[in-house]
This record gives structure tokens, sequence and C-alpha cells, in this order.
């Protein structure tokens, strides 16, 4: 769970910083921002909290992550019922990966690759631990104007989207949709 958390928050809390050209370019830079953030002794443990929410907002496509992680149900909400969801799914994110920020020790990103097809790219990289071990991760990202915004990162081949998917469906299915809804507004999908 520790590796989880400290990949997601290196990985989702990337900084502003110019934009590069290719997406690894601006993977690398908004991870540098973010460990300097991290890294920052001056900053008090919520000056870096909120640092880190701030810029995640801006690189981070909540929006598109929120919708392909509630999956067939999308298309059945209201516009409302969607806005609302996109919340509670920001804040979910929030409490389970950049509320733990104070875990980060120093891990350090190897970039592997990169691939794009259209609009879509997908950066491969290796987080290391200051024990050694090697962690894969994949970020999925799209391109908006001259940006390029995560909305889907795979952990040791597991998807941030698909593991909230199944979670969502299973919850939808075996009660409702509001029900859903109120176990987000409460503490998460379980």
């Amino acid at each position: 769970m520790r590796r989880l958390v400290l990949t997601m928050v290196i990985t989702l809390s990337f900084g502003t910083y110019a934009w590069a050209s290719s997406p690894t370019e601006q993977l690398r830079a908004y991870t540098d921002q973010v460990i300097k953030t991290l890294e920052n002794p001056t900053l008090t443990g919520s000056a870096r909290l909120e640092a880190v929410r701030t810029v995640a907002g801006q690189v981070f496509d909540v929006t598109e992550t929120a919708q392909r992680a509630l999956g067939l149900h999308w298309q059945q909400r209201t516009a409302a019922e969607r806005t609302e969801f996109v919340q509670l799914f920001r804040d979910l994110l929030e409490r389970g990966y950049l509320s733990r920020i104070g875990e980060y020790g120093g891990e350090q990103i190897k970039y592997v690759s990169e691939q794009i097809d259209g609009d879509h790219a997908v950066v491969r990289a290796v987080i290391v631990t200051n024990k050694g071990t090697q962690v894969p991760v994949e970020s999925r990202l799209l391109q908006k104007a001259d940006r390029w915004l995560i909305y889907d990162v795979l952990v040791e081949n597991v998807s941030l989207i698909a593991s909230y998917r199944s979670q969502f469906d299973r919850v939808i299915r075996t009660t409702s949709y509001e029900e859903l809804v109120r176990r987000l507004k409460s503490h998460g999908p379980s």
C-alpha cells in the first residue's frame, strides 16, 4: 500500500512548468517540480499539500478519469450528477493519495519509453525506492491543446481506473448509484 501511495503522489502530483513538447518531457518537468516541493524544508505539511493539490488539478484530467472509472454508468447520469461525481471522485483521490504526501522518501523515477498514438500517449517509467526496489509505472495521457494530461496510472500493471471501475460497478449493481454517492460522501466506495 505504501508503494502505491508513494507512486501516486509522485505521479499524480505534477507541478506547473513550461509545457515541454513530448509527454515524457512534460512528466519529467512535472515530477521534478513536485519533488522540489516535497523536499522543500521551508514548507509546512499543509502548505506542501496545498501546493501539490493545486498543481495536480492543473495536469490530471479528473473528469476523464472519473468518466472512465464510472464506465457504462456515466451515460445514465444527468449533467448535474456527472458534475457532482467528478467532485466526489476528486475528493476521493485527494483523501487516498495526495493527503499522504508525507510518506515520500526520496524515490527516483527513471523513464523507460514513450508511445504516442494521435492524441493519446503512454509513458513507461520505473520508480526506484531507496532500497533499490523497482516499481513499474505507466502513465496514460491525453493531449488537450498544447498539454498532455494524465487520465490513468498503472502501478505494477494495476490501473487506477480499472480498480475504481470495479468497485463502483459492484456498488451500483448490488445497491444503486445513489448509494455509491452516499458512500463517496461519507468515506469511499468500499
